[in-house]
């Protein structure tokens, strides 16, 4: 497989005349994908909003837990580098259904885990299965039309972050109500029928590749070498997605801390400022068809930069977290979006390609997450700030660095 960059960079677009309108069929092809992506997404972070129940559960403390939540996101990051890529490969049909197969039985394990050891095992399997959103974003952007195709990306985006945010609020609500083993339980099941479903409205596709199946696991470090704007995307979303991971993972420890000393389920309900932000996918989508994705990322880091200050305050004033928890999503989304389509669309192997963006985002979440929950247990609030700011600082300055010197 050549590892050559063929496409175009994401730039200003000119809407042609005569553009072809999407059809209903295509919006609510569109739609379900959102859904199942919403659906698939909320499994990585199930656990982190409730960590202090399965601590209690378990005899322990939440901060001796709070590596369960990285190890959803490392799972992750693994399952994308073996499975993603098969995008570009495979009949997308069969191997979404397996995985949301196997992704159903792995959190029915988690419901049923003993201890931590068995959970954290469970975890990990149901976040390495759970792919399917990154192998659905390419083919929405495959189908989609030039000078739409942020904006379909940006639809299904919003869907994915829905889903996170879902994870926070409705999982701290069932949880503090139910249990946590039943939240485990309810996703179970969605993963299961969405997931189906979604498989069975997919296009047949023959295999698209020669060679072996795994080519493109091998071809990921030449592509990314070769394309210098997907080399940036996927430092910059690493960056953002590691300051998020850092204050979004362990929020739940602040707010049913000592200096709020809220329920489970109050603090779950913080993730509807993160559904608010969610509005800016569709923003975002037409500001990169029209602007272009360097501007949109640019602004997008200023105001993660200005949130993170506001999440120090927030430690001890409630609105500054209100704020700041809207700041942050925002920022994500829209970077997200840009870095995204920028990766889908600047190589001639889009599956691939956004391989290596999401193992790249993802991996920064789960190295900036393992640092927060220690960070937490020895500096409280502030040190989690701090390891939100030094993965802002990182994913910003060695790009920068590393555009000037090409």
């Amino acid at each position: 497989m050549s590892s050559a960059t063929t496409a175009q960079p994401v730039h200003p677009v000119q809407v042609p005349t005569g553009a072809p309108v999407p059809t209903a069929a295509d919006r609510l092809f569109l739609v379900l994908i959102a859904v199942c992506t919403a659906v698939t997404a909320a499994n990585i972070y199930l656990a982190g909003p409730l960590l202090p129940l399965i601590a209690h559960d378990f005899g322990s403390t939440p901060s001796a837990v709070a590596w369960i939540a990285s190890v959803a996101q490392f799972g992750y990051a693994t399952g994308l580098l073996f499975f993603a890529p098969l995008g570009d490969r495979v009949n997308r049909r069969p191997l979404v259904a397996a995985l949301s197969v196997a992704t159903t039985a792995a959190l029915l394990a988690g419901a049923a885990a003993p201890g931590t050891a068995a959970l954290a095992v469970a975890v990990f399997v149901a976040a390495a299965a759970t792919v399917v959103p990154q192998l659905l974003v390419p083919l929405v952007a495959e189908r989609a039309p030039a000078h739409h195709r942020a904006r379909h990306v940006a639809a299904v985006i919003a869907g994915l972050f829905t889903g996170i945010v879902a994870a926070r609020v409705v999982g701290s609500l069932v949880g503090q109500a139910y249990g946590w083993r039943v939240v485990f339980i309810g996703s179970a099941a969605l993963t299961l029928v969405l997931g189906l479903a979604t498989a069975y409205v997919l296009p047949s596709e023959k295999r698209r590749g020669s060679g072996p199946l795994f080519a493109g696991l091998a071809a990921l470090p030449g592509l990314v070498r070769s394309s210098p704007d997907l080399w940036r995307a996927c430092l910059r979303q690493a960056g953002m997605f590691g300051a998020w991971s850092a204050l979004w993972t362990t929020l739940a420890l602040l707010l049913t801390g000592g200096s709020y000393g809220f329920s489970t389920a109050t603090a779950g309900l913080f993730g509807l400022f993160g559904l608010a932000a969610s509005a800016v996918a569709p923003l975002a989508g037409g500001f990169v068809d029209r602007f272009g994705a360097g501007k949109v990322v640019r602004s997008a880091y200023a105001l993660a930069a200005v949130s993170v200050p506001l999440f120090w305050l927030g430690g001890h004033v409630l609105w500054a977290l209100f704020v700041a928890a809207i700041a942050v999503h925002a920022a994500l989304v829209a970077a997200h979006v840009a870095n995204q389509t920028l990766a889908l669309t600047t190589t001639s192997t889009p599956a691939t390609a956004n391989t290596a963006y999401v193992v790249a985002g993802f991996t920064g979440g789960a190295l900036a997450s393992s640092l927060a929950g220690p960070a937490f247990s020895h500096w409280g609030w502030g040190g989690v700030c701090v390891v939100a700011g030094v993965w802002l600082v990182i994913g910003w300055v060695s790009t920068a660095t590393g555009a000037r010197r090409r």
